[in-house]
């Protein structure tokens, strides 16, 4: 063991939005950790649109929140807007967003890190990674990398903890059914050499340095080297990553100009308020800071005028020049990709977004590019309201050094180095979101392990989380990944509403969720289910139909809200589409009556019905039983955090929330039923493990090709071999054939 300056249990490079979730699960878990980063003051730092949220982003958030993490507290403490997305859909695509004060989320998340206790944090460039060899892997071994030669190689090195049994506990899904998915690679991580010369301890080290290795800006013909645009990057540590042998990519993401908004005539611009009582991210949270002093976003188009400069000009964009190489955002493209692909669109929408309750910096969502500053400049003036505009930030393109994610176990360690840890952008993907739910999982895996326990291994059944890791770690990417709601197979399972009932359990048994929390988590699940029971049992009445029949006749369908448009195609305002419309129902969209008014006509047939069966009723919401609930439950709806902030709302959010958990439960209790039998017969499949001895070479009738995808992945199970792209039906037959017939010689081989 050599000598180092400090020593630590776990040490986290980078400090974004990846970094503080690993440090801070790390830290709670009860581990000495060390999080290290070039600039302290920018801790956290919002690059790129200093949001959190948007659709399935918001999910993300939420998980994080459900396992114990702190991105969504932190939004609720600083975001100056508030909005609940997709309503005009069912309740499996709603998304919270909130436009946060940029200055005030970096400085909370480091007030939140500094009274961490266990957890130091340093500045200081992180140069590379100490490594040993620790044994050669075995003769009779058919993989030279396998990653599953030696499982407890990594244990017997950890902090003097007693080992702990290897089966995962009752009802989890921690570990790979029998096997841990930890890396036992002969060589193993000991820690971090600092670019002064300083040495540092670890027993795990997390790498989450975002777009800052190897960085490269790009504005115009102009280049130059940066993390992100005023920070240096990281050209030591991204050279040791590739002289470790991992295989790398090089991506491409940007950002929009930033403008003054006292240049702006924000009287041509249609306005695009918070919503009036606010969801909160986090579970925790009971109403958010600036829930009275929201401020408004602005929605601005472009003109047929914008489109002709940026076709006279393209020829001058990095992207279409050849200056950049690499692979950029599919779903979050530049204002010249915009104007490129699609031709005929001769308007294109933007948003005007603040950056902060004490700043003029507006943010312009929508108009990522990386022009020159001066055709820049032109294209803002093209805009009617930004004639005037003085533009304070130009926008630029960055390309920078990712992994493979296929070199990942399911932890999130490296397949090829043991306790090596990687997260957020490094691993391909896109985003303060999927960054923040990599870190927690890392920490959590990388405490785990350094504790000697099973490792928390998500299903894609039961979290976005799961879906993004799974999708990364069997299929790869070539340009950076974002999470929508329709990777997901069961996502009318996968709700906001839900994500502490699916995912809060986990984070209790690994320590973040502190026993108040738990207490609230669980008073919070008997009234869910008190309540569902006591409309499953009440009866329908008169009296009940009369309230019922008053509170329909005064529901009104509002002609237009502003939402958030489809997937993948930004930000949009759209009328209230599909609100007023049942037929849809069975993919769990918002049931409301056609004509904006239910039928309360018909109620006098569900006399003696119950009320769980009068809310299976498309025409009928929980709200309309709001009446009769509060007579029957009136204990649902008098609690003491609604007294203590004095809501003024009718039904205030966090009432409004659980009613609309239950409502979801009880009227696509069919359809759930229906994806529950779908989620076991998936498990099923995922009960067949693929031994860690098992050799894709001598399987008979396997391509080169297929052979040598699933070498490079290594998948768990036949069913993450077959999300293998490529991969076909037949090769995983074969794979589940050969699986018998190699375990039989082996067999035989041991006997001799």
């Amino acid at each position: 063991m050599p000598q180092f300056t400090e020593q630590f249990d776990v040490v986290v490079v980078g400090a974004g939005h990846a970094g503080c979730e690993a440090a801070m699960a790390a830290s709670r878990m009860d581990l000495k950790t060390a999080l290290y980063t070039l600039n302290v003051d920018l801790i956290a730092q919002m690059s790129c649109n200093p949001a959190v949220g948007g659709i399935a982003k918001g999910h993300l958030v939420r998980e994080v929140d459900a396992l114990g993490g702190i991105m969504g507290e932190v939004t609720d403490a600083v975001g100056i807007q508030f909005r609940l997305l997709n309503t005009s859909r069912g309740p499996a695509v709603w998304s919270p967003r909130a436009q946060c004060d940029k200055q005030a989320y970096r400085l909370k998340m480091r007030e939140v890190l500094e009274s961490q206790p266990n957890l130091k944090i340093k500045q200081a460039e992180v140069a590379d990674l100490i490594i040993e060899e620790r044994i050669q892997p075995s003769a009779v071994s058919p993989q030279p990398n396998d990653c599953h030669t030696d499982r407890d190689a990594f244990a017997s090195e950890g902090p003097g903890r007693d080992a702990a049994p290897f089966e995962p506990p009752s009802g989890s899904n921690n570990g790979a059914r029998g096997e841990l998915p930890y890396s036992a690679s002969p060589r193993i991580v000991r820690g971090i050499r600092l670019r002064d010369g300083r040495t540092v301890g670890a027993f795990a080290v997390i790498i989450t340095t975002g777009t800052f290795l190897n960085g490269l800006i790009h504005c115009g013909e102009q280049q130059y080297p940066a993390g992100c645009s005023g920070e240096p990057n990281a050209v030591l540590l991204g050279e040791a990553l590739k002289n470790l042998g991992l295989r790398g990519c090089r991506l491409k993401t940007g950002t929009p100009p930033r403008l003054d908004g006292r240049t702006i005539d924000w009287s041509r611009f249609q306005i695009q308020p918070g919503d009036p009582d606010p969801t909160p991210f986090s579970f925790r949270t009971k109403r958010v800071a600036h829930h009275d002093s929201q401020v408004p976003c602005y929605i601005a188009w472009t003109t047929p005028e914008t489109q002709r400069i940026i076709r006279e000009n393209v020829h001058r964009s990095p992207m279409y020049s050849g200056q950049i190489k690499s692979i950029g955002p599919r779903y979050c493209p530049s204002i010249e990709d915009k104007i490129v692909k699609f031709p005929d669109k001769t308007t294109h929408q933007l948003f005007l977004e603040p950056e902060g309750l004490n700043t003029h910096e507006i943010y312009v969502n929508g108009m990522s590019t990386s022009l020159p500053v001066e055709v820049q400049l032109e294209i803002l003036k093209s805009v009617p309201g930004l004639e005037t505009a003085e533009m304070l930030r130009p926008g630029y393109a960055i390309e920078y050094d990712s992994i493979d994610p296929t070199e990942l176990e399911r932890t999130l360690e490296t397949k090829k180095i043991a306790g090596l840890f990687l997260a957020g952008q490094i691993n391909g993907t896109s985003g303060y979101e999927e960054a923040a739910c990599q870190g927690l999982m890392a920490g959590i895996n990388a405490a785990l392990k350094v504790k000697k326990e099973p490792p928390l291994v998500l299903d894609r059944t039961e979290a976005y989380t799961a879906i993004l890791i799974d999708d990364l770690i069997s299929k790869g990417t070539n340009e950076p990944y974002r999470m929508f709601t329709s990777r997901a197979e069961f996502r009318l399972h996968l709700r906001i509403d839900n994500a502490d009932r699916r995912l809060t359990p986990h984070g209790r048994r690994v320590g973040l969720i502190s026993d108040a929390a738990w207490a609230d988590f669980q008073a919070k699940q008997q009234r869910l289910e008190a309540l569902k029971q006591l409309l499953e049992r009440t009866k329908l009445t008169p009296t009940m139909i009369e309230k019922v029949s008053a509170t329909t006749h005064s529901t009104d369908c509002h002609p237009e809200v502003p939402i958030f448009g489809a997937e993948g195609s930004g930000r949009d305002t759209a009328p209230f589409e599909s609100l007023c419309d049942t037929k849809n129902e069975a993919r769990g969209e918002h049931p409301y009556p056609a004509n904006g008014q239910p039928m309360a006509t018909g109620l006098s047939s569900a006399l003696g019905q119950s009320l769980a069966q009068l809310l299976k009723r498309p025409e009928i919401t929980v709200e309309h039983l709001v009446p009769a609930l509060r007579e029957l439950d009136p204990g649902f709806f008098d609690r003491e955090e609604i007294r203590q902030h004095g809501s003024a709302a009718a039904l205030p959010s966090v009432i409004r929330n659980e009613l609309k958990s239950v409502e979801t439960e009880i009227k696509y209790e069919g359809y759930l039923l229906q994806q529950q039998r779908a989620i076991e017969r998936m498990k099923k499949a995922e009960q067949r493990t693929i031994p860690a001895w098992f050799d894709y070479r001598s399987v008979s009738g396997l391509s080169r090709e297929m052979q040598e995808k699933l070498v490079k992945v290594r998948p768990r199970t036949l069913a993450q071999a077959s999300n293998i792209p490529g991969v076909t039906p037949a090769a995983v037959s074969l794979v589940n054939v050969y699986i018998e017939i190699q375990g039989k010689r082996r067999e035989q081989a041991a006997v001799l």
